[in-house]
């Protein structure tokens, strides 16, 4: 599952970004166990402290909880997931209409795109 780290954000944010994308992509569900910092130290390749961060930081945004003697869990609700979803969505589609809109393509000429572009597939 390695991912390759950009340089500009912290390690443990994108740890924690990936762990979203799984949950969002319902790779861990509501109640999954996840796995032990060791285990995901070695997976991620950076040291179990980087983990801990991440981790500490879902548990923060309580979409990981910790069990005292089972260990941690995936807490996120429907509606967690659907906001991170949404989030996501409206960052990426205000990314693409301000590129849209930097070549020249107004928003009828970028809906005819779309268009042509569904028609095809």
């Amino acid at each position: 599952m390695s991912i390759e780290f950009k340089d500009n954000i912290p390690i443990y944010l994108q740890i924690v970004d990936d762990i979203k994308m799984q949950i969002m992509a319902n790779k861990l569900k509501e109640e999954d166990k996840v796995s032990s910092v060791r285990e995901l130290a070695l997976i991620y390749g950076v040291n179990p402290n980087t983990v801990q961060k991440a981790l500490s930081e879902l548990e923060r945004e309580n979409l990981v909880k910790t069990e005292r003697t089972s260990g941690r869990y995936i807490c996120a609700t429907k509606q967690q997931i659907n906001d991170m979803k949404e989030k996501i969505a409206r960052e990426q589609l205000t990314t693409f209409l301000q590129k849209m809109k930097d070549i020249g393509y107004d928003a009828n000429m970028i809906i005819e795109m779309i268009k042509r572009s569904e028609a095809n597939e």
